[in-house]
């Protein structure tokens, strides 16, 4: 079975169905192909940005904002808002963040957070739209989902069983750290020089993040890995924006 096509499974909500239950070597070996999976989202995009143009920019911008949730089928912005009611609800408390993580009903603070930063998309879109940049789109799925292959590189897994700690046990780590470079020289030729500080801000965001997650729960669970990645493409896109 092939990783990739865990990996799209996962990842995507377009209808990938594999013929049985995948090993755990090959779940592992799945998140080296997340970068790849962020490469077949960000090409969609740009496809999708290129049919729609001639329209008004705000439409442009929301209907890409749309594309981009239903091809991830709104899998990390569940794990952000989650995260969100859990890191305030939770106290500092490392078991009461954890439970309310695993309690499906969102709070005020998830529904802003979401707002939030869909908002902030959809402007940071729009700019794209305005200044004739679709082929930028194509860098934010591929760091962000380079961001949680780093993440499960660099970080232990705190839920024990189910998908995320067959990730994490299994990844071969020593080819992790070279599709990161890869990733990162992709981004590079695919944005020129000028996307370094781009880079640099999605790194910063990153190591925010992880900071937080090992200080209040020692590690990462898949709804905090989801928030992340939600953090960090709103930084790519909103460097883009500002470039």
């Amino acid at each position: 079975m092939s990783p990739f096509w865990i990996a799209l499974q996962f990842l995507s909500s377009l209808p990938v169905r594999l013929p049985g239950m995948p090993e755990p070597r090959q779940v592992g070996r799945s998140l080296l192909y997340y970068p790849l999976v962020g490469l077949l989202f960000g090409l969609v995009l740009w496809m999708a940005s290129h049919l729609l143009q001639g329209a008004a920019a705000p439409l442009h911008a929301a209907l890409l904002l749309a594309l981009w949730v239903v091809l991830s089928g709104a899998l990390h912005l569940d794990g952000l808002a989650d995260s969100a009611d859990a890191w305030l609800g939770g106290f500092g408390d490392r078991e009461r963040t954890l439970r309310i993580m695993k309690d499906p009903r969102s709070g005020p603070i998830a529904v802003v957070t979401l707002v939030l930063v869909l908002l902030l998309k959809f402007c940071a879109l729009w700019v794209l739209v305005q200044q004739d940049a679709g082929g930028s789109l194509v860098l934010a799925p591929v760091v962000g989902r380079a961001a949680l292959l780093g993440l499960f590189m660099a970080t232990p897994y705190v839920r024990r069983g189910g998908l995320g700690q067959a990730l994490a046990d299994h990844l071969p780590k020593e080819t992790a750290a070279w599709v990161l470079a890869g990733s990162a020289l992709a981004a590079v030729v695919l944005g020129g020089w000028q996307v370094l500080g781009v880079l640099l801000l999605a790194v910063l965001v990153f190591a925010w993040g992880r900071h937080l997650m090992c200080r209040r729960l020692g590690g990462t669970t898949g709804d905090t890995a989801g928030a992340l990645l939600e953090l960090v493409e709103l930084a790519v896109v909103l460097g883009l924006a500002l470039l």
